[in-house]
Formats: C-alpha cells, sequence, structure tokens
C-alpha cells in the first residue's frame, strides 16, 4: 500500500504535471472507484483546473479551480488503497498506467478506471488492480470532515518530540498497531513502521507503556529519519507502486527488515523472522529489537 513517502512523491510529480490545466474530458471506465456519480464528477471537473496539490496521511487532496483560476470549494479526494496508481502521460502513445499488457493510447486495460483529459493532451489515470481505492469530490465541509481522522504529519516541524510524547503517552497497544493507526500519527503504514521499530532497536510486540523515556525519543527520531529517506528516495516499490511519471521507487535497495524474512540481518548474526502483529505481517530482528 503506498503509505506516506509514496504519496508525497505522487504529490510532488503533479504539482510539476497538472497545476492550471484546463479538463477537456473526464472519461470513466469503471464507476465502482467513484465516492460520487460520474456525471457529478464530470460536472465539477470539465473545463475547470487543478489549483493546488497538497496530501494528508496516505490521501492526496486537489483543490479545483474555474477556468478563471478561482476557488470553487471542491477537492477530488484520491486514495491509492493497495494497489492504486496515480499517473500522468504527456502523450497518449506510451503504456498507460505502466501495466506492461496495456495497449497504446488507451486505458482499456482492466486495471485503468478513470482518467482526466487536459488540454494540450496531458492525461492523468487512476487505475487498481484490487480497486480498493476511491476518488471522492467534496466541499470544504466534506474535507474538514475527512481531515479530522489524521494525527499529525511526521515530518513537519510542529511534529516535535514534547508533541509525540504527549500523543504516545498513555497508550496501551503495542507499538506497532500504535504507529499504524492514523489517528495518533499520519501516514505510516506496514512497510515502514517495521524499518522505524527496526532502526529503533524496538521489538513490535512491546506495549507502549513498557517504553522508556530514551526508548520513546529513539523512535521519535527513527520515525523522522525513515520517512525522510524513504521520501528521498522516492518511495518504495515491490510490485505496483510507481511516482506520477510511471516511475519506481528507490527505497526497496535500503529496507532492512521488511521483506526479508529469513534473511541475515545487517546488524547482527541474527536472522530477520516475521509474525503477525496488530494484524498485519510483520518483519523485525530478534537480536537487535529488544
Amino acid at each position: 500500500m503506498p503509505e506516506l513517502p509514496e504519496v508525497e512523491t505522487i504529490k510532488n510529480g503533479l504539482m510539476k504535471k497538472v497545476l492550471g490545466k484546463p479538463v477537456l474530458k473526464v472519461e470513466v471506465n469503471n464507476a465502482e472507484v467513484l465516492r460520487n456519480g460520474k456525471e457529478y464528477f464530470r460536472k465539477t471537473l470539465m473545463g475547470n483546473k487543478v489549483g493546488k496539490v497538497s496530501r494528508r496521511g496516505k490521501m492526496l487532496i486537489l483543490a479545483i479551480e474555474d477556468k478563471n483560476g478561482n476557488a470553487m470549494d471542491r477537492f477530488l479526494l484520491v486514495r491509492l488503497g493497495m494497489t492504486g496508481r496515480l499517473v500522468y502521460f504527456d502523450k497518449q502513445d506510451k503504456l498507460w498506467g505502466g501495466y506492461s499488457v496495456e495497449h497504446k493510447g488507451t486505458y482499456a486495460n482492466k486495471h485503468c478506471h478513470f482518467a482526466l483529459r487536459f488540454e494540450g493532451g496531458g492525461v492523468l489515470l487512476f487505475c487498481d488492480s484490487r480497486k480498493f481505492g476511491y476518488l471522492q469530490i467534496v466541499d470544504g465541509k466534506g474535507l474538514e470532515d475527512k481531515l479530522r481522522n489524521f494525527g499529525p504529519e511526521p515530518l513537519e516541524k510542529n511534529f516535535t518530540l514534547p508533541v509525540f510524547r504527549k500523543i504516545i503517552d498513555d497508550k496501551k497497544t503495542n507499538v506497532k498497531a500504535f504507529l499504524l493507526n492514523q489517528k495518533y500519527i499520519a501516514g505510516i503504514g506496514n512497510i515502514y513502521a517495521d524499518e522505524i521499530l527496526f532502526d529503533a532497536r524496538i521489538m513490535p510486540t512491546r506495549s507502549v507503556d513498557s517504553l522508556s523515556s530514551k526508548e520513546i525519543e529513539a523512535l521519535y527520531k527513527s520515525i523522522k529519519k525513515i520517512l525522510k529517506k524513504a521520501v528521498a528516495s522516492r518511495g518504495t516499490t515491490f510490485s505496483d507502486y510507481v511516482d506520477a511519471s510511471g516511475n519506481e521507487g528507490g527505497f526497496q535497495k535500503h529496507l532492512k527488515v521488511y521483506g526479508r524474512k529469513g534473511m541475515s540481518c545487517d546488524g547482527c548474526v541474527g536472522k530477520v523472522r516475521r509474525i503477525v502483529v496488530a494484524g498485519r505481517g510483520t518483519n523485525f530482528c530478534p537480536v537487535c529489537q529488544k
């Protein structure tokens, strides 16, 4: 599932591609991925522009402006789910969506469900093989309602150690579940929770209230460190994730435990183990992590 580093990378790419371009045509190949009716999508987007692209947690937010650049109090929300892709192409003679089996110049591939065609020939595609992702148009109040479900952004300056200590204080859950809970911290998923805990040398099964003051500080520093490195590497690609231009990320080359079950630990003589914690497959080193 695309997490904070992947969605941040897509956001940064889209800002260079779609801002200020009028929507020429809205194409819906599969309305199941739309939380509003397809006619509402067409009415809201046709002839209008994307004025700003932002991110909150794992959610992309595209602010819609009219053709004159005036805010419309409408926002296109994109959730990529497990396997979603949001890819922009300048020309139609490329393989749309980044799937090797696709036809050129069409999104007839069953995984590509939605397209925005822009004046000048650019196309933005939403593709999702498992269809856990979705698109939704909301007004300002609807956006506020969505944002209430997110905790602080871990890479923002106001996410300080005192703030983190306040969030983590008195929590009784295990530390893996804590990191995955979007109401506590926004954007961390399974990949980066495992990598963060390895970097902090903390077992994922540990109860949050068992962590010492030094361990809480180490966890905070590892959250910042791992997410920054992953953003710098443009995210992690195993199978589905690509950026806004259809390119893979590079952080998979730097993973220490995630997806490395049975492999030797880079930091000791142990081997990476995999168990289920908080309902998710969880990778860790039983020697390095305590």
